[in-house]
This record gives structure tokens, sequence and C-alpha cells, in this order.
């Protein structure tokens, strides 16, 4: 008797065709008698973070985004900054209890905690996808935001599954270099797929590039980075950030912010709008504001993940010129609910089934 078939599954770019029994490069999706079987009913890891820190500079400035994960990543990078839930499977080191929980436990706790974003991060969304829905779903009911921060390993499957409950999308670009992709576990070309599918339907898109040195961070690599995303559209805004040694990676030097100047002036020559730097509060002058790239006048003056001044009107425009900035506004900045992360206060409150 023939064995059951292999379940094609189309969650990331890996595209798995998964044997009856086994599992796919995730490690969290498997074929159980020919159905493929998903993460459900549990989180990670769930804190409270500004909006800022995702970091979505052009979205809802000063709110408070609700950030959930589950377990499992379909990359295996050596510099991960939350291996700890994304390489839980991987990695015997990478030790966190899951909590089962439901979507509507989840959506009261950030409305109890002044949520206006609901995200899904710390692993890899992608692979869970279908829980992140269920639990948009339900911020949505509760007029919330929602929002995924990815490696952007997606399909147009996936996408599609997504994009009537998803409002906003950071993707990390790790490379502009399909060999070093392929160190991490991956290939270039789904990435830059999912940018430019995310920016035809309307998704509001900020990409993360983390400066690696020695990694990712020559002048030719980083022109022809920034020319593709100038290409889909110079309004994507563009993070450029410090890399710190962490998990595996130990042996390249930290980034410096004349590393990040150099390569914010990239970007802006190839065309990009919007470059900031990151993970050098202080230490990288106007790459941390938001400036209208008409008449140059500062609109959002940030220190990390402090705002200290905001000046768009209602409409989103520069008040000196009235350029329409690119973005998903609030009609007011009502203040910022939180400038440091920090975990629910009454996380016991989130219904454990």
């Amino acid at each position: 008797m023939a064995g059951k078939p292999r379940v094609r599954c189309y969650a990331c770019g890996h595209q798995c065709p998964i044997p009856d029994g086994a599992m796919g490069v995730c490690k969290v999706r498997f074929n159980q008698g020919g159905r493929l079987r998903v993460p459900w009913g549990y989180i990670g890891g769930v804190q409270c973070d500004p909006v800022e820190k995702k970091p979505f500079f052009h979205a809802h400035p000063g709110a408070l985004a609700y950030s959930f994960g589950m377990l499992g990543c379909d990359l295996h990078c050596s510099y991960c900054q939350n291996w700890v839930t994304s390489q839980a499977l991987r990695d015997p080191q990478a030790v966190v209890p899951p909590r089962d929980t439901t979507p509507a436990s989840l959506v009261q706790d950030a409305l109890r905690q002044g949520a206006k974003i609901v995200v899904s991060t710390y692993n890899e969304p992608l692979i869970t996808a279908e829980w992140a829905v269920e639990v948009f779903k339900a911020a949505r009911g509760q007029g919330l935001v929602t929002g995924f921060v990815s490696n952007g390993n997606g399909t147009t499957r996936v996408l599609e599954y997504l994009r009537p409950h998803i409002d906003l999308y950071k993707v990390d670009l790790k490379s502009f270099d399909d060999r070093r992709y392929r160190e991490l576990g991956g290939r270039l070309q789904p990435i830059l797929d999912t940018i430019r599918w995310l920016h035809a339907n309307g998704v509001w898109v900020e990409i993360v590039t983390l400066l690696v040195p020695g990694f990712n961070d020559s002048d030719a690599e980083l022109r022809g980075l920034t020319a593709f995303l100038a290409d889909v559209s110079p309004d994507i805004p563009w993070h450029v950030t410090a890399f710190h040694q962490d998990y595996k990676m130990t042996s390249p030097a930290n980034t410096s912010a004349a590393m990040l100047h150099r390569a914010a002036a990239i970007g802006r020559d190839a065309g990009l709008r919007f470059v900031y730097a990151g993970n050098l509060p202080g230490g990288v002058g106007d790459l941390e504001h938001t400036h209208c790239p008409e008449c140059h006048e500062r609109l959002i003056v940030r220190y990390g993940y402090l705002i200290q001044e905001y000046h768009l009107t209602p409409e989103g425009t520069c008040p000196r010129c009235a350029a329409s900035i690119p973005g998903r506004w609030s009609a007011a900045f009502e203040g910022q609910r939180t400038a440091f992360p920090f975990l629910p206060h009454d996380r016991t409150r989130i219904s454990v089934l």
C-alpha cells in the first residue's frame, strides 16, 4: 500500500514538501497522516513595546505595541536577538515554556495595557500565520491595528491569506547577497518578492537592515540593496541599525555610528527619502528624526524610542509646506504610552486554558 502523500507547505519561502510524520524546516509545521498541522493556542512570550522599537517610525508614533510571539523560525541567524524563542526547537539552550491562551484573552490584555497595535513578533510570524490571523481578527474587532515583525521569507499564498487582517509589516532585509542568505538558511529572492508584494497590495512596509561588519556592509552591497528599495518606492522607510555581539556571533566588532552614517548616505544617494539609524540613541544625529523631504522641516524628534517633539498635522502633512508624509498616522499625537519595553503588569490575567 502506498504511503500517505507529502504535504506542500506555503507558509514560507522554503515551500517544504513534508513527508508523512515529518516536520518542515521551521520544525513547527508537520504532516500528520496527510494533513498539515500548525501551531495553535499558545504564546512563547508577550511584551509591551513602544511602536518605535519594532521599529515603525511612520505608523502611529507614540503608540503602545502589544507584542506576542510563538516558537520557531525558518532561518537560523547566528546573531539572532530573539533566539530564545526563534531557535527554541533547534537549540537546547533556548528554553521558553509556552503558555496556552486564546485570541480573546490576548486582545483583552492588550486593551488593558492601553495598546493601539497588536504585533506578531519574537519568532518568525509567517510560520505561525494561522494563529496570528485569529488574534488579528479579535484585535480588529476591538479597533486595534495589526502588524508583523518578520524576516519576510514569504510566499504569495501566505501573504494573500494575511492581507485582509494586517495593517503594518516590518521586513528584515538582512543582506543583498544570496550567498549570505544561504548562510542564514534561506534565499534572497523570496524576501525581495515579499517586499514588492506588500507595497503593491497596500500594506504599510518599513525595512530594517542590521549592519554587521564584514557580513553585509560593503558599499557595493548597500548600493544594490537601497537601489532595490528605491525602485519599489522611495517612500519606504529604511532603518539601518547597529549590530552588537549576540548569540553565536561574537567575532565582528560592534557597528559604529560612523558605519551607520556611511550606510545612510548610500541610501539617500539611492533616492530613499526616509532613512533612519538605530540602536545608538543620541549617537547618530538627525538620523533618529523624521524630516519633510520637500522643505526639510523637522517633523518628529526622537531619542531612541522616546518622542521628544511631534509636529505633523492631523492629516499627516508637513505644517510648513503641506507636503504629504507617507505613513499610517493617528489623527492627533496623544502622548507616548511608554518609551521603554515592559512586561504586562497584570499578565497573570491572561487566561490560561
